[in-house]
């Protein structure tokens, strides 16, 4: 479990840097906010991603 948060906090670090200086105070609460974000979005595309139709049941007799 604690994999997935240091992978989904590696990942918003980058992009909480575009908006506020690592030296900022509030930086680890951004990083947080952008985290949860990547999460939200990353669980949201696992819940709507397509899904193969079941195959129909045939309809030729036996």
């Amino acid at each position: 479990m604690s994999v997935i948060v240091r992978l989904f906090l590696m990942l918003a670090a980058p992009i909480a840097a575009l908006f506020v200086s690592r030296d900022a105070l509030n930086f680890d609460v951004v990083q947080t906010i952008v985290a949860v974000i990547l999460f939200t979005v990353a669980v949201a595309a696992v819940a709507f991603w397509p899904r193969r139709p079941a195959k129909p049941p045939s309809t030729e007799p036996r």
